[in-house]
């Protein structure tokens, strides 16, 4: 429902997308898309994937037609290639919603070529974040890397509050004053071992969601500095928090 109502942090997304400057082409990494070995896609007009059901019909029709680069895809294969991370191709791969809700965000006018990457949830943080490592030159070349997720997503309980009505549960904000210190910090084996935490395993009951995170910290360098641009919760359960890193 985000597409439908942005709300302040779509405002905030929109608005550090024009401040930055526009890049040459996006990684986006989606936690809806999950695979055996990273995967990149190279289709040259993604098709925008509605993978989802029973939500408002204005949804469905929704199309985000931003074209794809099969040129960057085949840095990205590169990238992984020379790190000797095992990869695979996917000539139709198209943008899940988890790909094509927050770029329609950022660039509403879906002109700036997009390469989907995938998650691999079962190898966890730390390969996500190696994964990040392996793409860190493409930032030198105008290639961004978009994580896309939440600080927290626990459908459990965002599905308890919705029906049963209650507050925000502490561990919401507890998790994520914790993952923007650690992040503002730059404790990457920190955030690593998140999973250690309490809140951690509530605020995440599986990895996938906060994976796509630890790609984008690796593929920004050693030493970046996250710069928080939005920091709030939605529906008392989603911690929206966006960062950026420089």
């Amino acid at each position: 429902m985000f597409a439908l109502h942005p709300g302040a942090a779509g405002a905030a997304m929109r608005q550090v997308a024009g401040q930055m400057g526009k890049p040459r082409a996006i990684v986006v990494v989606s936690p809806h898309w999950e695979t055996a070995i990273p995967t990149v896609g190279f289709a040259t007009q993604p098709e925008t994937i509605h993978d989802f059901g029973g939500f408002d019909p204005r949804l469905y029709d929704m199309q985000y037609p931003a074209p794809g680069s099969p040129d960057v895809a085949a840095e990205v294969v590169q990238a992984l290639q020379q790190a000797g991370l095992p990869m695979a191709q996917d000539p139709t791969r198209g943008l899940d919603h988890g790909a094509w809700i927050p770029l329609r965000q950022m660039f509403p006018e879906a002109g700036i070529p997009v390469v989907p990457l995938s998650v691999q949830s079962h190898l966890g943080p730390d390969h996500a974040y190696r994964v990040g490592q392996a793409l860190s030159g493409l930032s030198q070349q105008g290639v961004w890397v978009i994580a896309s997720g939440n600080i927290t997503h626990n459908l459990r309980d965002f599905m308890r509050v919705s029906m049963q009505g209650g507050g925000t549960p502490a561990y919401v904000q507890t998790f994520a004053d914790w993952i923007h210190d650690h992040l503002t910090q730059n404790d990457v084996s920190g955030l690593l071992a998140y999973r250690q935490q309490a809140a951690g395993q509530s605020a995440h009951p599986t990895d996938e969601h906060l994976l796509p995170l630890f790609t984008a910290m690796g593929s920004a360098g050693e030493g970046a500095q996250a710069v928080p641009f939005f920091r709030g919760i939605s529906d008392h359960v989603i911690a929206m928090d966006g960062y950026t890193f420089h």
